[in-house]
């Protein structure tokens, strides 16, 4: 049985790669503020698989306290690790506000750098040949108005990724992207019919990406499948590239 760490659990495309993961028989730490009825539900159905645990990633210096140390645990081998949760700051260059700009880096980036430096290290405890997947946006290789802070995280994660993979990769450990298109989620609420219909339109396929395509690659980089596959960006987009 494998242990992955995935981050986001609750709601969009976090509970459904826990789905998947979970139905695969992977044991599942989840990480994420708050929960919600579908997972709780979730957590009903496979009470010994999906563990949870309440985490603001505002507060990436408590990460190996709290998550590891006390919760986790190092006697627990770690085989993978999924990068999912992100805060979505919106707005034109001209109106940045340093205030939610540092916000969403101590989500985006700053926490996922963090707990990568701790599932490294469990990793290399337990002799284990992991993979890392961080989730990354098209909006890094494709220009979307009032996307710049939000792309310059998820751009800031692809570097790392890539220069992760080519630091551990001696020793069997992969790190990779999956650059995923504008999926029907909570991060996209707040946008009205006409501005889905214009995104939607300039993919190849004229449709949102599907959560479960996204989910069945998060499942396929961990897997042995992939084991010759880092420090890559997949492309689950649609076609919008």
């Amino acid at each position: 049985m494998r242990n992955i760490i995935l981050t986001g659990v609750s709601k969009g495309l976090g509970l459904e790669i826990s789905k998947e993961l979970l139905r695969e028989d992977y044991t599942v730490y989840g990480l994420s503020r708050s929960s919600s009825n579908e997972f709780q539900e979730l957590i009903k159905s496979y009470p010994d698989n999906m563990k949870w645990l309440s985490y603001d990633l505002q507060d990436p210096k408590s990460i190996r306290d709290e998550v590891f140390k006390k919760w986790i645990g190092f006697d627990t081998p770690i085989h993978g690790f999924i990068n999912n949760a992100a805060l979505a700051y919106d707005d034109i260059v001209t109106n940045l506000n340093i205030n939610k700009l540092s916000e969403m880096y101590q989500v985006n980036v700053f926490s996922p750098m963090n707990i990568s430096k701790y599932v490294l290290r469990h990793f290399l405890l337990h002799n284990v040949q992991g993979s890392i997947v961080h989730l990354s946006s098209i909006s890094v290789h494709t220009g979307y108005k009032g996307l710049a802070m939000y792309a310059s995280t998820k751009g800031a994660l692809e570097a790392f990724s890539k220069n992760t993979a080519r630091e551990w990769g001696s020793v069997g450990i992969r790190s990779n992207c999956i650059v995923a298109g504008f999926m029907e989620t909570n991060m996209s609420k707040s946008l009205n019919s006409d501005q889905k219909n214009r995104i939607y339109n300039r993919t190849s396929l004229k449709k949102p990406t599907e959560l479960i395509s996204v989910a069945n690659t998060c499942l396929y980089l961990l897997s042995d499948m992939s084991s010759s596959i880092t420090g890559q960006n997949i492309f689950v987009d649609s076609g919008t590239i």
